[in-house]
């Protein structure tokens, strides 16, 4: 089976909470409401180069869920 980058996650017990699931290494949750991230993978490297890889992943999760309530208006 082939994984998309991402996934959008849900759940009844957090109503209010927005959830993007990174499938690819590192693999995280991200919650888009507060911008809090549980890692699934054990990352390690330059510090300076996992800050900026870990900003655009972010960035690419907003323009990810963006893009699919587009899809979803339509």
């Amino acid at each position: 089976m082939t994984l998309p980058k991402f996934l959008l996650g849900d759940n009844t017990d957090c109503l209010d909470d927005i959830f993007i699931v990174h499938a690819e290494y590192p693999q995280f949750i991200i919650n888009l409401v507060n911008d809090e991230i549980e890692w699934l993978d054990d990352i390690q490297g330059d510090e300076a180069e996992l800050a900026n890889e870990v900003a655009e992943l972010i960035d690419l999760a907003s323009k990810f869920y963006d893009r699919e309530m587009k899809r979803y208006e339509n």
